[in-house]
């Protein structure tokens, strides 16, 4: 017996549908929803246990997958499984887990799993716009602790029209790929990557969400109380100490306020909060810190909290001592790493980035291969963060999320300034080797630097600033922080970051903590990062002013030559025996691939040193040689036979045609090597296919002046009517045979 189910639909407004459903799938799960759009299909459950885990967080596990079935395909490798998660799905889970945490309750510790499955595909639905939809949904029909419902959506610009949840083949038309994070309220969350566009443009294709989020939440609230809205689940929440967090706010604030205001270093600062905090501690008794220890170190840590705002909104001062506009110092260096196609260092204050840049032919492209998604990347960035960068030792465990996440948006700001005509594959890697503040925009600005020393083409410069923001709604006070700390991260109400050019904005993101965050403020926090970006494009352009010209000595040449289809195989040669031994013959990575519109080879030439590069385009050449009818042609003997000699076209080695031993000279030649010789060279005409022996003539007398009283030999006689010349042969006949002789005896069996 199938169960009841519950739908809501909502409308996107264009002809398309995203409808909700619950009750058929799942249903152990404290919560869990089918959302579809088309053929798209996703299921998302929720659980959370209903014992507080023994900690001072939220031990949140957001999973995102999609399955290969989902879209008829099988996963590729050698285990035909699902393994490990793509970055692709990372990034999606970074964005749905981005949104939900702030709205737990912050003295909720059960452990909640989230859990989002791709469990169909459709061609023209992109799945991870809706996986925020499902989270919230699935939550709503829980009895978990949440604030409000949720949704995210993905918003483009096509033709100055904005559009909700674009298909691929849109986005791909968009000058702006942007996900949206929202209440219905408030907006929470914003990343994505746009095509230079205005701080004014970006605020409006936020609000244009926006609207589309509010219906989407609607419909999660309609779907909970049709289907009943559970009462919330009661836990056992965090012990509260009001003279306790009153005691030590008084023993705290105010020697917290002096350490910020006085504008020190991480590290003295780091260790002057220290002090402080141990002081406190020592003023309980051993007693009294086993029983109060989390608490003491709570409300610490909310007193210190308190007093770096309130420094910053009352005095315009911030942790290091700057001014809420205020850049720390930078210096840049270029070419630093002498082996690499392109290096650079980028330093901020205590942040500081060395990139790298690896030049290759498209077969080093990243080859992206998800159920919604198959193709590569000509242009891709890995962000490294290793522990010594924060001047900690911790186990490493492989590329973590946040590093994921930190490069894939580095990667978006630069990709759009890399040229559509660069030939090569571009590989960036930033190696962080100091933290304190927005190590992914020290990626872009050393990512930006390191592509100009490797010569490649960028139409233009790209910097990237980390902003803050810090506000009181009972005042109305609030201060935006330019280029804030890692300090500032945690404290603010909203942290973004903003890359872009001069003309600009290519990529954000951002995580807003306030409810209800006007546009007004908005806009001039993005305004002031527009300041900040352009000085420190100044500082980048200081350093490398425009891109080298070329590529260094020591980096690859690459050349693209496309040849007629019908080439490709004599390039190769039979089992690859020509390319190979091209490639080692000129010291050459040659990588042919089809154009899939024109069919032509498209043939990449990689290479150190021009001679060999040019040794190739010359075999390519040859290959490609085709001779003009009545065209004259320098050759070269490289064959003597009985009847001729074979040549080559010099201007294209490797191309041989047979100068038969009629057409060397005017004279009868008894003998070629009384005419020519090995290693001759000389002129022949060509004359196309000769339709008697359907093979290619040339000849040497063609072109050479008669001899004088030159006679041509009389044309041989094809009747041949004498008796004498064909000896009776034409007498051969069936009506001539003797008469006298006897007919054939049939043989017997």
């Amino acid at each position: 017996m199938i169960p009841k189910t519950f739908k809501e639909v909502i409308d996107l407004g264009d002809g398309r549908e995203i409808s909700i459903e619950t009750g058929k799938l799942a249903k152990q799960a404290h919560g869990s929803v089918v959302v579809q759009s088309g053929k798209c299909m996703l299921l998302c459950t929720v659980v959370s246990n209903y014992h507080q885990a023994d900690v001072d967080f939220l031990p949140l596990t957001v999973d995102y997958r999609e399955k290969f079935a989902s879209a008829g395909r099988y996963p590729g490798g050698f285990f035909k499984r699902e393994a490990r998660p793509s970055d692709g799905e990372v990034l999606t889970m970074r964005l749905v887990d981005r949104v939900l945490r702030p709205l737990f309750p912050k003295d909720y510790h059960a452990e909640t799993q989230v859990m989002v499955q791709l469990m169909s595909h459709d061609e023209d639905v992109m799945p991870d716009a809706m996986a925020g939809l499902a989270a919230s949904a699935a939550i709503q029909l829980s009895d978990i602790p949440f604030e409000t419902a949720i949704s995210e959506a993905r918003v483009g610009r096509v033709n100055g029209e904005f559009i909700i949840n674009p298909t691929r083949a849109q986005l791909e038309a968009s000058d702006i790929d942007m996900m949206i994070g929202a209440s219905a309220d408030s907006v929470m969350m914003v990343e994505g990557e746009m095509d230079e566009i205005s701080e004014e443009e970006m605020a409006d294709a936020i609000k244009f969400a926006h609207e589309a989020i509010k219906v989407q939440c609607a419909a999660q609230v309609k779907l909970a109380e049709a289907v009943g809205k559970k009462e919330t689940r009661e836990y056992d929440p965090e012990i509260e100490d009001e003279d306790l967090a009153k005691k030590i706010h008084d023993m705290v604030y105010d020697k917290t306020y002096a350490i910020a205001k006085a504008g020190s270093s991480k590290h003295e600062r780091g260790a002057a909060f220290s002090e402080i905090k141990e002081e406190v501690f020592e003023s309980f008794s051993e007693e009294e810190q086993d029983e109060l220890g989390k608490l003491i170190h709570k409300y610490v840590a909310k007193a210190q909290k308190a007093a770096i705002r309130n420094l910053t909104l009352d005095e315009g001062l911030r942790l290091d001592g700057r001014k809420t506009d205020e850049i720390r110092p930078i210096w840049c260096e270029v070419d630093y790493l002498p082996s690499t196609h392109g290096s650079s260092i980028f330093t901020r204050g205590e942040t500081q980035a060395l990139a790298t840049v690896t030049l290759g032919t498209s077969r080093e492209a990243n080859q992206i291969d998800m159920p919604s998604y198959e193709g590569e990347e000509r242009f891709y960035l890995h962000y490294n963060f290793p522990p010594f960068s924060t001047g900690e030792a911790r186990p490493l465990r492989g590329t973590s999320r946040r590093e994921v996440g930190h490069g894939n948006l580095a990667q978006r700001a630069l990709k759009g300034m890399v040229p559509e005509d660069c030939p090569y594959t571009v590989r960036v890697v930033s190696e962080v080797l100091e933290s304190n503040g927005s190590s992914s925009m020290a990626t872009v600005c050393s990512g930006t630097m390191a592509l100009m020393d490797a010569g490649v083409q960028m139409k233009k410069p790209v910097s990237g600033i980390a902003m803050g923001l810090i506000s009181d709604a009972d005042t109305g006070k609030y201060a935006v922080l330019s280029d804030i700390l890692g300090d500032e991260d945690h404290l603010g109400d909203m942290d973004f970051k903003v890359t872009g050019t001069a003309d600009g904005i290519t990529a954000c993101q951002m995580d807003i903590k306030v409810k209800g965050l006007s546009y007004e403020i908005l806009v001039n926090a993005l305004k002031q990062a527009r300041d900040g970006r352009l000085h420190i494009l100044e500082k980048l352009t200081d350093t490398i002013a425009a891109p080298n010209a070329d590529v260094k000595d020591h980096a690859p040449k690459m050349i693209t030559r496309r040849i007629p289809n019908e080439f490709i195989g004599a390039l190769i040669g039979p089992g690859g025996k020509v390319i190979q031994e091209l490639q080692k013959e000129t010291n050459t990575t040659i990588v042919i691939n089809e154009d899939p519109v024109t069919e032509e080879g498209v043939v990449e030439i990689l290479g150190v040193g021009p001679e060999g590069i040019a040794a190739v385009e010359a075999k390519i050449d040859a290959l490609m040689f085709k001779p003009e009818v009545g065209s004259v042609y320098e050759v070269k003997v490289i064959k003597m036979l009985d009847f001729g000699a074979v040549v080559e076209y010099t201007e294209a080695p490797g191309n041989e045609v047979l100068l038969h031993v009629s057409e060397l000279a005017w004279e009868r030649t008894e003998n070629v090597s009384d005419v020519v010789n090995m290693g001759d060279v000389f002129d022949v005409k060509y004359f196309g296919i000769d339709s008697r022996t359907r093979k290619e003539k040339v000849s040497r007398k063609a072109i050479l002046p008669k001899p004088e009283g030159y006679q041509p030999r009389p044309p041989r006689d094809n009747n041949r009517g004498g008796r004498d010349n064909n000896k009776g042969r034409d007498n051969r006949g069936r009506d001539n045979r003797r008469d006298d002789r006897k007919p054939r005896e049939d043989k017997k069996d």
